[in-house]
């Protein structure tokens, strides 16, 4: 197993296709392709279930991506602590995330900037997002790991894109839309439909329903994203959700399935706030440096 092999392995994961991870990472599909052949062979294990419309992660997959990010943020903090063996920053950091963001990017963030600065002291502030862009704006937070989409004080906070995550449609095993070529909005808007209503989900939405000349068909409402999990794989609704928190089991073990729909492209922007205009604290740059370093680098 290589270094160049686990690249190839995160790049086809994050971008769902050989094509566009060759881009990416600046080699030819074939090169690619034995890359992960060779990789499965050794793991013994299949990584992707592998289609026309692109390469999707087995639950095996899913297992070893978090792994290889774990393998690539280790040797990337092997290296930046050889460079700055000399200069140990400390102090304190004080980090704001949202609810939903927490769940999904918090402990990989934290993990990879405490294996590059052991020394700093983090503290954490969970809250809705308004509260968190306040506490930005005020100083009283250094920096902010929330979904951008919705932010009011863009002319007081400085933004990066880490995740743009895609809209898909979960549905239970077996459903009739499954059997679809192609599946549009207006397909769903009639089936009843499970809202997750948390970090302003509801209101992300709204903008791409409201497209529509027919109202969604929302009979449910719930805060969990393991709750809309459980529902959906019960057969009790679909659910239209950012890629980001798809898994293709339940807690209960039952099986999601996820589409694309051909008619939406939005997408759910996860990333980081800090205030603009002031001079930035060095530990805030250590962060920014550190979590560029897993993600690509998509500022605005």
């Amino acid at each position: 197993m290589t270094l160049k092999q686990i690249r190839y392995f995160i790049a086809i994961a994050e971008l769902g296709s050989i094509s566009a991870a060759a881009q990416a990472v600046f080699v030819s599909q074939s090169t690619l392709t034995l890359a992960i052949q060779q990789l499965e062979e050794e793991l013994e294990v299949s990584l992707f279930s592998r289609s026309a419309k692109g390469m999707t992660l087995t639950h095996q997959g899913h297992q070893f991506l978090r792994q290889s990010h774990l393998i690539q943020s280790t040797v990337e903090n092997a290296k930046r602590n050889l460079q700055e063996a000399t200069h140990q920053e400390s102090g304190q950091l004080v980090i704001g995330v949202t609810s939903l963001v927490a769940g999904y990017f918090l402990a990989d963030l934290l993990t990879r900037f405490q294996l590059a600065y052991p020394r700093v002291k983090i503290n954490v502030v969970e809250d809705e997002r308004h509260y968190v862009e306040h506490l930005l704006v005020s100083g009283e937070i250094d920096v902010g790991v929330l979904i951008l989409s919705n932010l009011s004080n863009r002319q007081a906070l400085q933004t990066e894109v880490l995740v743009h995550s895609p809209y898909r449609l979960w549905l239970p095993a077996r459903h009739p839309l499954l059997e679809h070529d192609s599946i549009s909005l207006a397909d769903v808007a009639t089936e009843a439909l499970i809202q997750l209503n948390v970090d302003e989900m509801e209101h992300s939405a709204r903008t791409f329903w409201q497209r529509l000349n027919t109202p969604p068909n929302i009979t449910m409402r719930t805060s969990s994203t393991e709750a809309v999990r459980s529902l959906v794989a019960a057969g009790l609704g679909l659910s239209v959700q950012p890629d980001m928190t798809y898994r293709p089991w339940s807690l209960e073990g039952d099986i999601i399935e996820a589409r694309s729909l051909h008619d939406l492209n939005d997408t759910l922007d996860v990333g980081l706030a800090w205030r603009r205009g002031s001079q930035r604290p060095a530990l805030v740059d250590a962060f920014l440096s550190v979590v560029r370093g897993g993600h690509g680098d998509s500022r605005r």
